[in-house]
């Protein structure tokens, strides 16, 4: 008689979500802080810290992408494939380069919500990851982080060179 394999196979499953249990837990407090923790008030239209914090020039972009970066690590350390983690990045990437316009970006991340996106991501692919991440996964992680966040400075910083130029050009 044929062992009852998927049985076995249910049990490994069960297993491996209680041990993803707290991971998820996590990104989904740091995802709704982010986006959604909030109402506006006399409305049913919800806010989290990212597009407020975002208010607050340079520095506010920066400090709610690197807490939503924070997702890509969870991400990681589930064992999602690197091409949900390259979207995570997208996610956040079009997130910060949209929400460091002042005003319009801030009505984006608004309305975008990366952090839920990328949350979606992380409870979509998950429970089917099954597998422990990689030193190879965390330097990519850490990796894409570096970059986005380089090209963030870089944005920056060119467009604070754009506006130097226009006030000595007008005055």
């Amino acid at each position: 008689m044929t062992p009852n394999l998927s049985a076995n196979s249910g049990r490994a499953e069960q297993t491996q979500r209680s041990t993803d249990a707290p991971y998820l837990a996590i990104a989904r407090m740091i995802a709704t802080l982010l986006d959604t923790a909030f109402y506006l008030p006399g409305t049913r239209i919800r806010v989290g810290l990212d597009p407020i914090v975002g208010l607050i020039p340079g520095f506010g972009d920066a400090l709610a992408n690197i807490l939503g970066s924070s997702l890509m690590f969870l991400g990681a350390q589930l064992g999602l494939p690197r091409i949900v983690l390259i979207h995570m990045a997208l996610n956040l990437f079009v997130n910060a380069v949209i929400g460091s316009i002042p005003g319009i970006g801030d009505l984006f991340s608004f309305w975008f919500k990366s952090n839920m996106k990328n949350l979606a991501l992380l409870e979509r692919h998950a429970p089917r990851a099954g597998r422990v991440s990689t030193t190879a996964d965390w330097i990519f992680v850490t990796g894409l982080i570096l970059l986005m966040l380089s090209l963030l400075v870089l944005l920056m910083l060119s467009t604070i060179w754009g506006i130097r130029r226009l006030w000595e050009a007008v005055g």
